[in-house]
């Protein structure tokens, strides 16, 4: 081989690298930039008219790789609002992350679950956001005995956006689901079909709202954690990492969260290698009491002791338990994959204590008419 030929090779070989190098900067950089901008700033935030009285955030936790994150995830109908306005929350998840066993959990909170409102009273949790965040962090804490020191909180176009950016998700859809609005002049229809299917952010919007059946919430609550999972396992594949700035850049406008670009980076990488242990509705159906006050329903709870008690077994039961072939610990993981695999009804996992309990609601309010065991 000729010095000639050496040095052409080299060159070569050092054009690749760079190219790499290059590349793999603009990577992060791209990546940090849509990130950094996830936490709004003044009247760019949606709380920017908050009073500055609002319940103060705890602190989080100094990261040192062995305490457990819980993040408060919010979604919101913000069709119809002016600016500054702030909506109930639609749906509200707890995902709590253990640095040390690598495992994640999942909590959805029923939105009409009647609990104390730091500082308000006692009221529907899904108002607890109208007064900024950190209340509803406080009130979420407070109910389930745990410390939520982060939140994330989108509404629905973020959540179409996200759908759209990783490709749709190959899911499914345990049953028909059809509805309609004259109210939302037809925009929010919801019609689909039974069967494996591939759902974009539209036709996923609608699978994670519908709840015009004998189960209304709860059974909702529970196709959306599957549902996140699903999307969640569509993040971990190599093509939308590869696309995550993309697919930052496309939901950065529709996100506010109180996470830092360290804290992000450092939860990703936790929340990378964690499997799913456990998926639970808050309140279980076993703590729930329906209530009438001030001439509507709502979602009461039979023993707030037992109920922090229940959150903290759902911890102890999936960290005893050792899968001997090494598949994820989940309690509630059969609604929908995107391997589409497991074609069980998501409605009936979890729930077979309530299957005689039978109640309609609009999906505006209201809740099904559940006459739990006494």
């Amino acid at each position: 081989m000729t010095k000639r030929t050496k040095r052409a090779i080299l060159w070569s070989v050092i054009g690749v690298v760079v190219a790499i190098a290059a590349f793999v900067a603009y990577y992060f950089i791209a990546i940090y930039n849509q990130v950094d901008n996830f936490k709004k700033e003044g009247e760019d935030s949606p709380f920017y008219n908050v009073q500055p009285t609002e319940t103060k955030a705890e602190e989080p936790p100094k990261w040192e790789g062995t305490e457990r994150v819980n993040i408060l995830l919010m979604g919101v109908d913000a069709r119809g609002l002016k600016k500054g306005e702030i909506p109930r929350s639609d749906t509200m998840l707890v995902a709590s992350l253990d640095p040390v066993t690598k495992k994640a959990y999942l909590f959805s909170i029923l939105r009409d679950t009647y609990t104390n409102i730091p500082d308000y009273g006692k009221e529907r949790i899904n108002t607890a956001i109208t007064h900024g965040p950190n209340t509803a962090m406080k009130a979420v804490s407070d109910l389930l005995g745990i410390p939520i020191q982060y939140y994330v909180y989108t509404d629905f176009q973020g959540f179409i956006e996200l759908v759209d950016a990783v490709g749709g998700v190959d899911f499914y859809v345990e049953k028909d689901m059809r509805y309609t609005s004259k109210a939302d002049n037809h925009e929010y229809d919801i019609d689909l079909k039974k069967g494996q299917q591939h759902l974009d952010g539209k036709t996923a919007l609608q699978y994670v709202r519908f709840r015009h059946d004998a189960m209304s919430d709860y059974t909702r609550t529970e196709r959306q954690r599957n549902f996140l999972k699903a999307v969640a396992d569509k993040l971990k594949s190599t093509t939308s990492i590869m696309m995550l700035p993309s697919i930052l850049e496309k939901v950065n406008p529709y996100i506010d969260t109180n996470l830092s670009v360290q804290d992000m980076w450092k939860l990703a990488t936790v929340g990378y290698d964690s499997q799913l242990a456990a998926s639970e509705q808050i309140p279980p159906m076993e703590l729930l009491k329906e209530e009438t006050v001030g001439g509507s329903d709502v979602l009461g709870i039979r023993s707030e002791d037992e109920l922090k008690q229940y959150v903290q077994d759902v911890f102890n039961k999936a960290e005893e338990s050792k899968p001997e072939d090494g598949s994820q610990n989940s309690t509630e993981d059969s609604g929908g994959s995107d391997s589409g695999s497991d074609k069980s009804n998501a409605g009936n996992s979890g729930n077979t204590s309530a299957a005689n309990r039978t109640g309609s609601s609009a999906d505006g309010g209201g809740t099904a008419a559940v006459k739990p065991a006494s």
